[in-house]
């Protein structure tokens, strides 16, 4: 996999539940800011075994490794693959742990996944 995979780095996969449940999902994850990614692309990592975690105003709502994923990163690509093309600066977000919760304007996240670093983002208003 490593031919075909640049890198890993963090990423805040936003969803308006309110949206997703009235059965808008598409739209639920399209607003300007909702996928905010980096802060870099780490090469020299091993995707199965990194600790995750997400913080909301300091506080921690998520605490995971890439060890519990159902789905091994490497079957993941290669399902992907089978069903569309990827292309150079793809993005394959891998899912999220529960306890996320809600969001407010002013709230400042925090993903930070070992090796990778601290992707830090501000929930606004648009």
């Amino acid at each position: 996999m490593r031919d075909y995979v640049l890198g890993y780095t963090c990423l805040n996969d936003v969803t308006a539940r309110d949206l997703e449940l009235r059965g808008l999902p598409m739209r639920a994850k399209g607003f300007d800011s909702f996928c905010p990614i980096g802060p870099c692309i780490a090469t020299d990592i091993d995707p199965n075994a990194v600790a995750v975690e997400a913080y909301v105003n300091g506080e921690l709502r998520q605490a995971s490794s890439t060890k519990e994923l159902v789905v091994p990163v490497e079957e993941i690509v290669a399902s992907i693959s089978r069903i569309m093309t990827l292309l150079p600066g793809d993005v394959i977000a891998t899912g999220t742990r529960t306890g996320a919760g809600s969001l407010e304007p002013g709230d400042r996240v925090e993903v930070r996944i070992e090796g990778i670093g601290i992707l830090k983002n501000s929930v606004v208003r648009l």
